[in-house]
């Protein structure tokens, strides 16, 4: 993604489902115009799920999913049916495409369940009705619902009304919280950390810093970029002309170093914590960080991360973290690892789950992996407020929010 383009975490996630061979690549090319899935008569050829980050008028930014036939058989056949399965929780609008010469059947029965079950607003597309003759397409608009429609992918039928009722289902913003323009006012100063260290992307801010800044924009605020080495001399700078910043924003793995630079009347928070609050829920994961206190040796704590990344020596979720947590309660717990969408179903196991800001993330998706530890009792919290814990200044971190503040002993 360019620094230009619209995330992938904050546009329209529209993902098309149905069997093998219903034409799912196919209506996905004529709805896009574009030929962005690979289209074939062998059975199963989209083996896994497919992103491509587009705009598509009128809905504007979208991410398309194509995902593998729901009734894909044998070993590897289940594991691909799960793919397409797992895509339900980052999906915004649902789109099952049916071969209208077999019609539904128990597999798309099935899906439309975890549709209505997981509140996903859908269309159902009867494809392939150029392959009927005129008294079949008849009977079949008959007994055609609201919210399906005929069409061709081949032949293009119906294609801009399938678009049509598409961008109708278009959700509404369900923040329920800006990312941070409630926090300042026009010309504040916000001062953001960004240590640029190995592991840091070269020539790039990532995706947290660049929306940080992108929304402190919007508000009319100014922001200002330091690496933690020049903060201190920076604040001392605009101090001694009278100007105080409104809040410093920083890295969680600098957080013990910032706190000290930065003097007791700016409030601090981090990116990590401005994301738990933008895309999950701050008030859960700050409960969630509690479950420090009772880890033994041998509990299982799962560390997961939203997005697939080169792993390096000194690594915040494989190295940084463990190390962290084994410091600060004195035992030896077993750690997992997960990232991308290999998010567990059955979290049961584990004492706690510690999960990235899930910046890569759409809201939907973040908030699924929260339920999925609530409903099972599964304490979960993020990399900012763990780290802002373990470093003793979980409190001052949470300086924006004096609400969440009294959560905190």
């Amino acid at each position: 993604m360019g620094m230009n383009q619209t995330p992938a975490s904050e546009r329209v996630h529209i993902s098309f489902f149905g069997k093998r061979n219903a034409g799912k690549s196919s209506v996905i090319n004529a709805v896009t115009g574009q030929d962005l899935a690979i289209v074939s008569s062998v059975m199963g050829t989209t083996t896994d799920p497919v992103y491509k980050s587009m705009e598509l008028l009128p809905l504007g930014p979208v991410v398309v999913i194509d995902t593998p036939g729901i009734d894909d058989e044998g070993e590897l056949g289940a594991l691909r049916v799960r793919k397409s399965y797992q895509v339900l929780n980052k999906t915004d609008i649902a789109i099952l495409v049916v071969d209208s010469t077999t019609g539904k059947g128990e597999e798309e029965f099935a899906l439309l369940h975890k549709f209505h079950e997981k509140h996903i607003p859908y269309l159902v597309v009867y494809n392939k009705i150029d392959l009927l003759s005129v008294e079949e397409i008849k009977n079949l608009a008959m007994s055609v619902r609201a919210g399906e429609v005929l069409a061709s992918a081949a032949d293009g039928m119906n294609i801009q009304e399938l678009k049509e009722k598409i961008a109708t289902l278009k959700p509404e913003d369900t923040h329920q919280y800006p990312l941070i323009q409630d926090l300042i006012e026009p010309l504040d100063l916000v001062i953001l950390v960004v240590p640029i260290d190995k592991a840091a992307p070269k020539g790039r801010l990532i995706l947290p810093q660049q929306q940080t800044i992108r929304d402190i924009l919007e508000r009319g605020a100014l922001s200002l970029v330091v690496r933690d080495a020049e903060l201190k001399s920076t604040l001392n700078h605009f101090l001694a002309q009278g100007v105080c910043p409104k809040l410093v924003v920083t890295d969680s793995q600098a957080f013990a170093r910032v706190s000290k630079d930065v003097p007791e009347n700016i409030t601090l928070t981090s990116f990590s914590i401005l994301f738990s609050r933008y895309k999950g829920e701050l008030e859960t994961q700050l409960k969630g960080v509690a479950a420090l206190s009772s880890i033994e040796d041998g509990d299982r704590i799962l560390i997961a991360e939203g997005c697939t990344h080169h792993r390096q020596c000194g690594d915040i979720g494989t190295c940084k973290m463990p190390e962290w947590i084994r410091n600060y309660t004195g035992k030896k717990p077993v750690f997992e690892f997960t990232s991308g969408t290999e998010f567990p179903d059955d979290v049961s196991s584990y004492k706690m789950v510690v999960h990235c800001g899930g910046c890569m993330l759409n809201e939907r998706e973040m908030k699924y992996r929260i339920a999925c530890c609530q409903d099972q009792g599964v304490p979960i919290t993020n990399y900012g407020i763990l780290i802002a814990q373990v470093t003793g200044i979980l409190k001052r971190s949470l300086g924006p929010f004096p609400e969440m503040q009294e959560l905190v002993p």
